[in-house]
């Protein structure tokens, strides 16, 4: 009886592990992704959408940090801007 006790505690462990260990996978994947959009956007699509920001590149690597947590809003306005016209 005791052994099945210890056997469930250690189940429930593992179960919490799982649970951190799949979060820890997406939110890894999310920033991984983020970071690949924030090269991609920062080499090519900044100066795009942005006229402005041609020759200032001191101030781009602040933005990686915002593109990496919100790269599926830059994304869509990157399309977006592109698809209309409006950066130019």
């Amino acid at each position: 009886m005791l052994c099945s006790g210890k056997i469930r505690i250690v189940a429930k462990k593992l179960g919490h592990m799982e649970n951190a260990e799949t979060i820890i996978y997406v939110v890894t994947t999310y920033l991984s992704l983020g970071a690949l959009v924030a090269v991609v956007f920062l080499a090519i699509g900044i100066e795009r959408v942005e006229p402005g920001s041609r020759g200032s590149y001191a101030f781009r690597t602040l933005l990686i940090p915002g593109i990496c947590m919100l790269w599926p809003l830059v994304l869509w306005r990157w399309w977006v801007l592109e698809k209309t016209g409006a950066g130019s």
